[in-house]
C-alpha cells in the first residue's frame, strides 16, 4: 500500500514539492539545426519610408562605451553609465538584382527579375553567371514590371556582401533578399537607382534606431539534457546514471511527451533578437590595441550595437527595422567615450 501524504497545501505529495518548476525552456521546438548559414526574414516593416529593410554584416566582437545618461525618467539621469558594444564590421553590399512579386491565391509568386549589367565576379562562387547580359532584355523586363505596378504586391531587390572588404577570411558573398519599403511606384524607382551599386549602412540606418537582428546561434553539437536544459543532477546512487531526466513521463499516453527534456543538438539555431539600439556608426575603421581577438582589424564601415548579438565572431548578422519597437523611446545617451583598449587581458 502506497503511503500518500498531504503537504501544507492540501495537494498529494510524492517526495518532490507540487510547484516545482520545470527545468529550461521549450519555447523553441524544434531545437535542429540551422539549415544554412544565411538566416531568412520573414516579417517585415511596412513603412512610408522608402528604403531597403535592413543590411548585412559580420560580427567582430564587443567592447564598451560610456555614455551620459539624457532619459530623464532614469535613475541614473545625468550620470555615466557604461554600455556592452558589439562591433559588426559593415561594408557597402551591393544590389544586384529586382524582385517583383504578386499575390495568387494568397501566396507571394514571383513575376519576374531583373539582374544588374555589372554583376560582381564573386557571384560566380555562389551561382553561374550568364556570359552576357542584354540590357535591352534589363529595359524590357524594367518596363513590364512599371507596366503591373497596380497589381505587384512587393518590391524586393537581392543583394550580396562583400567578405573581401572584412577580416573574415572568405571571398564568397552571401546572398540574400531585402523588401523595399515606401509606396511601390517611389520603392521601384528607388530599386532602379540603386540597381548594380553600393549601398552604404548610413542610407539605411541611422544612430539611435532600433533594430532586430537576425542570426544562427553558435554551435554546440550533441548535449544531454544536464547542458541542453538545465536539469538538476541526480543522486550519485541513481540507477544508470546522473546526467538524465528522473522520469520519461506517465504510464498514459504510451509515448514521449515533447515537454519532457531529451538529449540533442544544442546550438546552431536562427533565432531573432528584438530592439537592439545603434549606438554608434563609424566610417574610418575599427581596432582595439593588439587587434580584436579572433577577428582582427575592421577596415572600414562598421556598427556598434548596444548588447550582445547570436552567433561566434565572424558569423553574419542580418539586420531589420525594429518590427515591434518599444512605446517609450528613451532619449538617445551621449557618447563620451568608446574602449580600445586590449581584449586579451594583457
Amino acid at each position: 500500500m502506497i503511503n500518500f501524504n498531504l503537504n501544507y497545501k492540501g495537494w498529494i505529495d510524492l517526495g518532490r514539492d507540487s510547484f516545482h518548476p520545470r527545468r529550461g525552456s521549450l519555447g523553441y521546438y524544434p531545437r535542429a539545426r540551422a539549415s544554412r548559414w544565411v538566416p531568412r526574414i520573414k516579417s517585415w516593416v511596412q513603412e512610408d519610408v522608402v528604403r531597403i529593410q535592413g543590411f548585412a554584416g559580420y560580427k567582430a566582437g564587443m567592447t564598451h562605451g560610456i555614455f551620459i545618461d539624457n532619459y530623464k525618467n532614469s535613475p541614473t539621469y545625468g550620470e555615466e553609465i557604461m554600455i556592452p558594444l558589439t562591433i559588426i564590421d559593415a561594408p557597402p553590399i551591393k544590389v544586384f538584382a529586382i524582385r517583383a512579386y504578386i499575390k495568387e491565391n494568397g501566396y507571394l509568386k514571383t513575376l519576374t527579375e531583373v539582374f544588374a549589367p555589372n554583376l560582381d565576379k564573386d557571384l560566380a562562387r555562389v551561382f553561374p553567371l550568364p556570359k552576357n547580359i542584354d540590357e535591352k532584355i534589363i529595359q524590357q523586363r524594367l518596363e513590364h514590371i512599371e507596366s503591373m505596378l497596380d497589381e505587384i504586391e512587393q518590391i524586393r531587390v537581392l543583394i550580396h556582401t562583400q567578405p573581401r572588404l572584412t577580416s573574415v577570411g572568405k571571398k564568397k558573398p552571401d546572398v540574400m533578399e531585402y523588401l523595399v519599403s515606401g509606396p511601390k511606384e517611389k520603392a521601384f524607382e528607388y530599386a532602379k537607382q540603386i540597381l548594380g551599386k553600393e549601398v552604404r549602412v548610413k542610407d539605411v540606418f541611422k544612430v539611435g534606431e532600433y533594430v532586430d537582428v537576425i542570426a544562427v546561434t553558435k554551435g554546440k553539437g550533441f548535449q544531454s539534457v544536464v547542458k541542453r536544459f538545465g536539469v538538476k543532477l541526480l543522486p550519485h546512487k541513481a540507477r544508470k546514471g546522473r546526467r538524465k531526466v528522473g522520469t520519461l513521463g506517465p504510464e498514459e499516453p504510451h509515448c514521449i511527451l515533447w515537454t519532457v527534456p531529451r538529449h540533442g543538438q544544442m546550438g546552431f539555431h536562427k533565432r531573432t533578437e528584438y530592439n537592439k539600439r545603434i549606438m554608434y556608426i563609424g566610417e574610418d575603421g575599427f581596432t582595439v590595441k593588439g587587434g580584436i581577438p579572433h577577428y582582427g582589424v575592421v577596415r572600414g564601415d562598421y556598427i556598434l550595437l548596444a548588447g550582445s548579438v547570436p552567433g561566434a565572431v565572424k558569423r553574419l548578422i542580418r539586420l531589420r527595422p525594429a518590427i515591434r519597437p518599444p512605446r517609450i523611446i528613451p532619449d538617445m545617451p551621449t557618447l563620451v567615450y568608446i574602449s580600445r583598449e586590449s581584449k586579451q587581458g594583457v
